[in-house]
Protein backbone atom coordinates (compact mmCIF):
# COMPACT_ATOMS: atom_id res chain seq x y z
CA UNK A 1 0.00 0.00 0.00
CA UNK A 2 1.38 3.54 -0.52
CA UNK A 3 1.75 5.74 1.73
CA UNK A 4 1.80 8.61 -1.05
CA UNK A 5 4.47 10.30 1.16
CA UNK A 6 5.49 14.04 -0.18
CA UNK A 7 7.74 16.74 0.67
CA UNK A 8 5.26 19.25 -0.36
CA UNK A 9 3.17 19.61 3.03
CA UNK A 10 2.14 23.20 2.71
CA UNK A 11 -0.91 24.27 1.05
CA UNK A 12 -0.82 28.01 1.55
CA UNK A 13 0.11 30.34 4.45
CA UNK A 14 -2.42 33.22 5.26
CA UNK A 15 -1.94 36.14 7.80
CA UNK A 16 -5.62 37.56 8.57
CA UNK A 17 -7.01 40.98 10.61
CA UNK A 18 -9.12 41.06 12.97
CA UNK A 19 -12.06 41.24 10.23
CA UNK A 20 -10.68 38.69 8.10
CA UNK A 21 -8.96 40.92 5.49
CA UNK A 22 -5.83 39.72 4.00
CA UNK A 23 -3.03 41.05 5.30
CA UNK A 24 -0.97 38.35 3.66
CA UNK A 25 -1.26 35.51 1.49
CA UNK A 26 0.61 32.54 -0.01
CA UNK A 27 -0.74 29.48 -2.20
CA UNK A 28 1.85 26.85 -2.67
CA UNK A 29 0.95 24.72 -5.88
CA UNK A 30 4.06 21.43 -5.77
CA UNK A 31 5.28 20.86 -9.76
CA UNK A 32 2.77 18.09 -11.10
CA UNK A 33 4.04 15.22 -12.98
CA UNK A 34 3.94 16.82 -16.24
CA UNK A 35 5.71 19.73 -15.17
CA UNK A 36 9.06 17.87 -14.43
CA UNK A 37 8.45 15.53 -17.75
CA UNK A 38 8.38 18.74 -19.73
CA UNK A 39 11.36 20.38 -17.77
CA UNK A 40 13.11 17.39 -18.60
CA UNK A 41 12.46 16.78 -22.08
CA UNK A 42 13.42 20.72 -22.63
CA UNK A 43 16.60 19.99 -20.87
CA UNK A 44 17.17 16.50 -22.79
CA UNK A 45 16.52 18.70 -26.27
CA UNK A 46 19.18 21.74 -25.08
CA UNK A 47 21.71 19.19 -24.24
CA UNK A 48 21.88 19.87 -20.56
CA UNK A 49 22.70 17.25 -18.74
CA UNK A 50 21.28 18.01 -15.61
CA UNK A 51 17.61 17.56 -14.79
CA UNK A 52 15.98 19.52 -12.37
CA UNK A 53 12.07 19.50 -11.84
CA UNK A 54 10.14 22.82 -12.28
CA UNK A 55 9.63 25.20 -9.55
CA UNK A 56 6.02 25.09 -8.34
CA UNK A 57 4.28 28.97 -9.17
CA UNK A 58 2.46 30.10 -5.88
CA UNK A 59 0.18 32.72 -6.99
CA UNK A 60 1.58 34.87 -3.85
CA UNK A 61 -0.53 37.86 -4.59
CA UNK A 62 -3.60 36.37 -6.69
CA UNK A 63 -7.04 37.78 -5.40
CA UNK A 64 -9.19 35.34 -6.88
CA UNK A 65 -12.88 35.08 -5.66
CA UNK A 66 -11.98 31.92 -4.38
CA UNK A 67 -9.51 32.53 -2.89
CA UNK A 68 -10.90 35.42 -0.59
CA UNK A 69 -13.91 33.67 0.31
CA UNK A 70 -12.03 30.70 1.46
CA UNK A 71 -10.49 33.06 3.82
CA UNK A 72 -13.38 35.00 5.09
CA UNK A 73 -15.12 31.39 5.49
CA UNK A 74 -11.99 30.15 7.09
CA UNK A 75 -12.04 33.45 9.60
CA UNK A 76 -15.74 32.46 10.34
CA UNK A 77 -14.96 29.32 11.67
CA UNK A 78 -11.77 29.84 13.32
CA UNK A 79 -13.87 32.57 15.59
CA UNK A 80 -16.28 29.76 16.54
CA UNK A 81 -14.65 26.60 17.43
CA UNK A 82 -11.78 28.57 19.56
CA UNK A 83 -9.19 25.56 18.67
CA UNK A 84 -5.24 25.57 17.43
CA UNK A 85 -6.15 22.83 15.08
CA UNK A 86 -9.00 21.65 12.83
CA UNK A 87 -10.58 20.52 9.90
CA UNK A 88 -12.04 22.45 7.93
CA UNK A 89 -12.85 21.88 4.08
CA UNK A 90 -10.69 18.89 3.33
CA UNK A 91 -7.72 20.46 4.81
CA UNK A 92 -5.42 20.96 8.06
CA UNK A 93 -5.60 24.09 9.44
CA UNK A 94 -3.40 25.18 12.31
CA UNK A 95 -3.01 28.51 13.32
CA UNK A 96 -2.54 31.40 16.13
CA UNK A 97 -4.53 34.58 16.94
CA UNK A 98 -2.13 37.16 18.13
CA UNK A 99 -3.61 40.74 19.18
CA UNK A 100 -5.25 41.87 16.12
CA UNK A 101 -3.92 38.82 13.57
CA UNK A 102 -4.36 35.61 12.87
CA UNK A 103 -1.31 33.52 10.91
CA UNK A 104 -2.70 30.79 9.61
CA UNK A 105 -1.22 27.56 8.00
CA UNK A 106 -3.10 25.60 5.87
CA UNK A 107 -1.80 21.77 4.48
CA UNK A 108 -3.39 18.84 3.21
CA UNK A 109 -5.74 16.62 5.85
CA UNK A 110 -3.44 13.68 5.80
CA UNK A 111 -0.03 16.03 6.64
CA UNK A 112 1.30 15.58 10.52
CA UNK A 113 -0.92 17.72 12.59
CA UNK A 114 2.51 18.10 15.27
CA UNK A 115 4.78 18.86 12.49
CA UNK A 116 2.26 21.81 11.20
CA UNK A 117 1.70 23.14 14.58
CA UNK A 118 5.92 22.96 15.25
CA UNK A 119 6.37 25.11 11.55
CA UNK A 120 3.74 27.38 12.67
CA UNK A 121 4.89 28.15 15.93
CA UNK A 122 8.65 28.75 15.09
CA UNK A 123 7.58 30.67 12.45
CA UNK A 124 5.65 33.01 14.71
CA UNK A 125 8.83 32.98 17.11
CA UNK A 126 11.05 34.19 14.44
CA UNK A 127 8.65 37.29 13.75
CA UNK A 128 8.17 38.31 17.03
CA UNK A 129 12.39 38.37 17.38
CA UNK A 130 12.22 40.23 13.97
CA UNK A 131 9.16 42.32 15.26
CA UNK A 132 10.41 43.36 18.45
CA UNK A 133 7.94 41.47 20.39
CA UNK A 134 4.77 43.10 18.41
CA UNK A 135 2.59 41.00 16.16
CA UNK A 136 -0.23 43.48 15.01
CA UNK A 137 -1.55 44.65 12.25
CA UNK A 138 -0.23 47.95 11.89
CA UNK A 139 3.59 46.26 12.81
CA UNK A 140 3.22 43.92 9.81
CA UNK A 141 2.25 45.96 6.90
CA UNK A 142 5.07 48.38 8.16
CA UNK A 143 7.51 45.81 8.40
CA UNK A 144 5.93 43.91 5.46
CA UNK A 145 10.00 43.00 3.74
CA UNK A 146 10.57 41.18 7.07
CA UNK A 147 7.74 38.92 7.35
CA UNK A 148 7.62 38.21 3.54
CA UNK A 149 11.76 36.95 3.71
CA UNK A 150 10.92 35.05 7.36
CA UNK A 151 8.17 33.33 5.78
CA UNK A 152 9.84 32.47 2.77
CA UNK A 153 12.99 31.07 4.54
CA UNK A 154 10.75 28.83 6.68
CA UNK A 155 8.63 27.35 3.10
CA UNK A 156 9.81 27.44 -0.57
CA UNK A 157 7.62 28.12 -3.03
CA UNK A 158 6.57 24.02 -3.47
CA UNK A 159 5.45 24.38 0.24
CA UNK A 160 8.26 22.02 1.34
CA UNK A 161 9.20 22.89 4.82
CA UNK A 162 12.91 24.40 5.10
CA UNK A 163 13.81 25.24 8.24
CA UNK A 164 12.07 25.08 12.15
CA UNK A 165 14.54 27.00 14.29
CA UNK A 166 13.27 30.40 14.75
CA UNK A 167 17.74 31.09 15.52
CA UNK A 168 18.56 30.27 11.62
CA UNK A 169 15.28 32.00 10.40
CA UNK A 170 16.08 35.50 12.10
CA UNK A 171 20.00 35.19 10.88
CA UNK A 172 18.98 34.62 7.49
CA UNK A 173 16.41 37.48 7.28
CA UNK A 174 18.59 40.00 9.32
CA UNK A 175 21.69 39.16 7.21
CA UNK A 176 19.50 39.22 3.45
CA UNK A 177 22.18 40.53 0.50
CA UNK A 178 22.13 44.16 -0.01
CA UNK A 179 21.49 44.92 -3.48
CA UNK A 180 24.35 47.80 -4.81
CA UNK A 181 23.09 50.70 -6.93
CA UNK A 182 22.52 48.41 -10.02
CA UNK A 183 19.06 46.91 -10.25
CA UNK A 184 19.42 43.19 -9.24
CA UNK A 185 23.27 43.31 -8.59
CA UNK A 186 23.75 42.05 -5.15
CA UNK A 187 26.51 43.78 -3.31
CA UNK A 188 28.61 40.58 -2.17
CA UNK A 189 31.13 42.74 0.18
CA UNK A 190 28.30 43.55 2.72
CA UNK A 191 27.64 39.83 2.79
CA UNK A 192 29.81 38.92 6.21
CA UNK A 193 30.71 34.81 5.41
CA UNK A 194 33.50 34.66 7.73
CA UNK A 195 32.72 32.14 10.98
CA UNK A 196 33.01 35.59 12.70
CA UNK A 197 30.13 36.46 11.15
CA UNK A 198 28.02 33.77 11.51
CA UNK A 199 28.75 33.47 14.72
CA UNK A 200 27.47 37.19 15.70
CA UNK A 201 24.31 36.63 13.33
CA UNK A 202 23.13 33.59 15.16
CA UNK A 203 24.31 35.10 18.64
CA UNK A 204 21.80 38.01 17.68
CA UNK A 205 19.06 36.09 17.27
CA UNK A 206 19.74 33.63 20.15
CA UNK A 207 19.67 36.95 22.41
CA UNK A 208 16.46 37.62 21.41
CA UNK A 209 14.81 33.97 21.38
CA UNK A 210 16.34 33.95 24.88
CA UNK A 211 14.34 37.36 25.45
CA UNK A 212 11.97 36.25 24.35
CA UNK A 213 12.12 32.69 26.67
CA UNK A 214 12.62 34.39 30.04
CA UNK A 215 9.50 36.76 29.27
CA UNK A 216 7.58 33.14 29.25
CA UNK A 217 5.85 33.96 26.31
Amino acid sequence: MSLNVSLYTVSALLILDNEGNRLYAKYYTPPTENDINNNNSSSSQSGNSSHHPKTAKPSTSSKSSSQLKFEKSLFSKINKVHQDILLYDNNLIVYKQINDTSIILVAPINENECLMYSTLSNLVESLNILLNNTIDKTTIVENYDLVVLAIDETIDDGGIILEYDPATIVSRVTNAPVSSGAAGVVDLKNIDLSEKGLFNALSFAGKKLGERLQQGL
